[in-house]
C-alpha cells in the first residue's frame, strides 16, 4: 500500500501570454466600430425625423400589414407541413413512379425563384379563367391573397419535405432493427421511435425555413397583397420618406428575433435529456 509522504508546494498560475495585435483583429475592430456608428446614425435619424402625424396615419396600416404577413406565413407553413408528409415519404418510397414524381416536385420548386412561381400562379393561371370557372376554382385564383398563400405553401412544402426526409434518414438503421427485434410493428416504430428522433434533428432547419418564409413573404406585395411590405410601399408612395422602409425592417427584425428566441427555447426544452 502506497501513500504520499509530502505534498507538492503550490505553484503560481501560468503567465498569460499576450496575443499580438494582428491585421485581421484590427480590421475586425474597425468594421465593428463602423457598424456601431451606422446603427447610432440610423437611431438618431429616426429620432430627429420623427413625425407624429405620419405615425398616427400609417401606424394602423402597418399593424394590419403585420397581421397579414403573420397570417399568410403561419397558414402556409402549416399547410406546407401537411403537404410535405406525403412528398417526403414518396421520396423515400421504393416505388419508382412515386419517387420520380416527388423528386420532380421538389426539384422544380427548390430550383426556381419564389417570385417566378408567384407570377406564374397569379398572372399565368389568370389566363385560364374560363377553365377555372368551369371547375369552380376561379374564386380562389382571382384573389391575390389566395394566390400568394398558394405559392408560399407549395414552395415551403418542397423545402419541408427535404428537411423531413433528411431527418428521418439520419436516424441510425439500428433503431429500426432494434424495434423489429422487440416485435414492434413498423407503424409504431415510425411514430414512437423514428419520428421523435427525426423531429429533434429537423427542429433547427424548420426554424430556418420559417424565418426564410417570413422574409420571403414580402414578394406577395408585388401582386397587390397589402402585407407589411405592401403597406410600406403604400406609405412610401404617399410620403416619399425612406423611414417607411426602415420601420418595415424593424418589424421584420422583431419578428425574426422573437421566432429565434422561441425556437431556441423549444430546442433547449426538447433536447434537455441529451445534455450531460
Amino acid at each position: 500500500m502506497s501513500f504520499v509522504k509530502e505534498l507538492i508546494a503550490p505553484r503560481p498560475a501560468p503567465a498569460v501570454v499576450a496575443r499580438p495585435l494582428t491585421a485581421a483583429k484590427v480590421a475586425g475592430i474597425v468594421v465593428l466600430v463602423l457598424w456601431g456608428l451606422l446603427a447610432a446614425g440610423l437611431v438618431m435619424m429616426v429620432i430627429n425625423g420623427w413625425d407624429t402625424a405620419k405615425f398616427e396615419r400609417y401606424g394602423p396600416r402597418y399593424l394590419n400589414g403585420l397581421w397579414t404577413t403573420i397570417s399568410i406565413v403561419g397558414i402556409s407553413i402549416v399547410l406546407g407541413a401537411l403537404l410535405s408528409l406525403p412528398i417526403a415519404f414518396a421520396r423515400m418510397s421504393k416505388n419508382r413512379v412515386l419517387n420520380t414524381i416527388a423528386y420532380a416536385y421538389v426539384y422544380l420548386f427548390r430550383s426556381t425563384p419564389l417570385l417566378a412561381q408567384l407570377f406564374l400562379i397569379y398572372y399565368g393561371l389568370g389566363s385560364f379563367r374560363a377553365e377555372l370557372e368551369s371547375v369552380g376554382l376561379w374564386w380562389f385564383f382571382r384573389e391575390a391573397w389566395y394566390c400568394g398563400l398558394f405559392s408560399l405553401t407549395i414552395n415551403t412544402a418542397a423545402y419541408q419535405a427535404e428537411i423531413l426526409r433528411g431527418a428521418i434518414e439520419s436516424v441510425p438503421r439500428g433503431q429500426h432493427e432494434g424495434a423489429a427485434a422487440l416485435g414492434i410493428s413498423k407503424r409504431i416504430t415510425l411514430r414512437k421511435v423514428i419520428l421523435p428522433q427525426a423531429l429533434i434533428v429537423a427542429l433547427r432547419p424548420y426554424g430556418n425555413e420559417v424565418i426564410l418564409m417570413i422574409k420571403g413573404s414580402a414578394v406577395v406585395a408585388i401582386v397587390t397583397v397589402f402585407d407589411l411590405m405592401g403597406e410600406t410601399r403604400y406609405a412610401f408612395s404617399r410620403t416619399f420618406d425612406y423611414q417607411t422602409y426602415l420601420w418595415a425592417a424593424i418589424f421584420y427584425l422583431t419578428m425574426v428575433e422573437a421566432l429565434r428566441h422561441l425556437w431556441a427555447f423549444m430546442e433547449a426544452r426538447l433536447t434537455r435529456h441529451l445534455k450531460r
